[in-house]
């Protein structure tokens, strides 16, 4: 199970609050051990309301995408990182005595440990750093015969690019930015706070320039100052034989764009393999139902059979019964990762004619009366001849 707690909530990066109560709710619905047969539903539980109480806390947010899951546990397991007033890890038993729970606002002794972790300023710095874009995601629906042979397919999205008129920057091409009188430039605002402990210095992101150090005049007037605008693209898609329903393919690349000269998020497609009239998906073997004759049942024949790849000849042994079921071996779909093919089972019914001829009639009934059977009546015969198969 993962431990990131965007994962266990699925869930991006950037996801509003809004988006982390819903993806919580989705995930308690799964998990919760009253209603889930799960072995390991508790503990999935927990973790999906450990990551709802960290993500939803802003500070304690920042703090986890500053530090990462593994040094943020770490820290509050030490007592750096309340979650609270009297809450867990909370070394002084009943708040914090610098004036708010979690890492960066006004709590210094979260800035100790940011200096533990990475040094002063590790968050401006990491914030300032190229970052890939987000992920997105799209639907494509094709046909089992698609799945059986690979194919291309075109796919027209509405994504996020960067913005042509000002290069992604955000302002106009050739505006000379100015000196941010917040952070002098730096990037940072250092403050320095008595505390019980001595003197601490923290150290946080300016909030005016956003850790860039730099500000301008003017905002892009296309994308007002965004640096990306919304706009449709047509992509075409390899789908690969063997594709089963709800896998997904990752086109690199193609997702939103990168911030600060970072590389773009992928596109993420869903795929989704539609019902086939005649062939049922069992992973890489196919069914069909296959009618014969009851001359055909009774004596045996080669009938044509129909397969994703083309009709075959099968052979129907004689005294074949209704129901039973036989195999083409390899007359499945490609495997997906894999040499080889899975398999074509085929379900023979035996048909019962509706209409007979008189000669027809009187050849059945002397077949029945071969066999012991009494007919009353023609159709009640038939009626049990159809009963049979």
């Amino acid at each position: 199970m993962t431990d990131d707690f965007y994962e266990v909530l699925g869930v991006d990066r950037d996801a509003s609050e809004d988006e982390i109560k819903r993806a919580f709710r989705r995930v308690a619905a799964k998990y919760h051990p009253d209603v889930s047969d799960d072995p390991d539903a508790d503990e999935k539980f927990k973790r999906a309301q450990r990551a709802k109480e960290v993500l939803s806390d802003e500070e304690q947010r920042r703090a986890y995408d500053r530090l990462g899951h593994e040094r943020f546990e770490q820290a509050r397991k030490q007592g750096g990182f309340s979650g609270g007033a009297g809450g867990a890890g909370d070394p002084f038993g009943g708040g914090s005595p610098f004036g708010g729970a979690g890492f960066g606002g006004d709590n210094p002794f979260g800035d100790l440990f940011e200096q533990f972790f990475g040094g002063a300023g590790g968050g401006a710095r990491a914030r300032n750093q190229p970052r890939k874009g987000r992920d997105l995601q799209t639907r494509l629906e094709i046909t089992l015969e698609d799945a059986y042979e690979g194919t291309e397919k075109r796919v027209t999205i509405r994504r996020p690019e960067r913005c042509e008129a000002c290069d992604g920057t955000g302002h106009p091409p050739g505006e000379e930015p100015s000196r941010c009188p917040q952070c002098d430039g730096r990037g940072q605002v250092t403050r320095v706070q008595q505390t019980p402990l001595g003197r601490v210095q923290q150290t946080a992101t300016c909030s005016r320039c956003d850790g860039t150090g730099e500000l301008y005049a003017h905002d892009c007037s296309t994308c007002g100052g965004a640096g990306q605008v919304t706009a449709e693209a047509t992509l075409t898609v390899e789908v690969p034989a063997g594709i089963r329903h709800g896998q997904t393919l990752r086109m690199g690349g193609e997702g939103a764009p990168g911030e600060r000269g970072g590389p773009n998020g992928d596109l993420l497609i869903e795929v989704a393999v539609a019902e086939h009239p005649e062939f049922e998906r069992d992973g890489d073997d196919v069914l069909r139902r296959q009618p014969i004759s009851f001359v055909q049942a009774v004596f045996g024949d080669e009938v044509e059979v129909p397969t994703l790849g083309g009709s075959v000849e099968m052979a129907v042994p004689a005294g074949t019964q209704s129901g039973e079921t036989f195999r083409l071996k390899g007359k499945g779909l490609p495997k997906l990762r894999g040499r080889g093919r899975g398999d074509q089972y085929v379900q023979v019914r035996v048909v019962t004619p509706r209409e007979l001829t008189p000669e027809q009639r009187e050849a059945l009934e002397a077949f029945a009366e071969a066999g012991g059977e009494t007919v009353e009546a023609h159709h009640g015969f038939f009626e049990k001849l159809r009963e049979s198969f």
